[in-house]
């Protein structure tokens, strides 16, 4: 397997773990204002990735369809979108920063339902990442390992603080800061069995691929509008959050297109 394909698969992970370190040096989690700004910056990351490196290549690989080339990608960004309404209405979970707990009832306290909302969110970001590896092995997809190793340190970027806030929450409860920080990262363990998945659907059914992608750009665009955006605006000094997006997508768009 190429060397691009580890480093995509193991970045996001990486940022998870480096997160659930924050157990061993801080007392409580990053200031606002950092996380605002990761949080921004990711969620930018995310949504030109979504176009440039994932639903455009998606409908260019479909150029013999003519004027409908856009209907593959157009299923599996509504798919992907479908997949991310289920798992919110179905798993009970609770997003960083809300009171309320979203999906079924549940005794779970919650950390465990912070965590579970992590790992959500975590499996089709590990999809889009396999998703755009995948393309990116295949040469005729019009993906470079470029765009794929932009994307995943996208999101490793957002898994920074998604392992913080898994891994210090577990410290205030009593837990050692060993115990602690494993949590942190099993919750982003579910990150590169996704990619795995993915490329594994691809390499087998290599038809799919144009909706694969498509799918991953649906879930990731769910997760920036329903959790990153909302997140990355919260509290005072708002605009930052805002600003970090702003960078995020021109930044990707940028090195998307020159490096593709």
């Amino acid at each position: 397997m190429p060397m691009g394909v580890w480093i995509g698969l193991c970045l996001p992970f990486l940022g998870t773990s480096l997160g659930a370190a924050c157990v061993f040096f801080l007392r409580r989690n990053a200031s606002g204002k950092l996380q605002r700004f990761f949080i921004g910056f990711a969620g930018g990351v995310m949504v030109a990735a979504s176009v440039w490196s994932l639903l455009i290549p998606a409908m260019e690989m479909r150029e013999e369809m003519g004027r409908f080339r856009f209907l593959p990608a157009m299923i599996g960004f509504a798919l992907g979108i479908v997949f991310l309404l289920v798992m919110d209405s179905v798993v009970p979970h609770l997003h960083m920063g809300q009171e309320q707990p979203e999906g079924r009832k549940s005794k779970l306290g919650r950390t465990a339902m912070l965590m579970l909302a992590v790992t959500i969110h975590n499996f089709p970001e590990g999809a889009a990442i396999g998703a755009i590896l995948a393309g990116a092995l295949n040469e005729g997809s019009g993906v470079t390992m470029a765009a794929a190793i932009l994307l995943a340190i996208g999101i490793a970027i957002q898994n920074f603080p998604e392992g913080a806030i898994i891994s210090l929450p577990y410290r205030a409860e009593g837990r050692s800061r060993l115990a602690s920080f494993g949590l942190g990262v099993l919750s982003g363990v579910v990150e590169p069995i996704g990619a795995g998945i993915t490329i594994l659907l691809a390499s087998v059914m290599t038809p799919l691929l144009p909706f694969l992608l498509a799918f991953a750009a649906g879930a990731m665009i769910y997760v920036v509008v329903e959790e990153l955006i909302p997140e990355a605006n919260e509290g005072k000094d708002n605009n930052l959050g805002t600003i970090a997006f702003a960078v995020g997508f021109a930044l990707m768009m940028t090195l998307d297109v020159m490096l593709g």
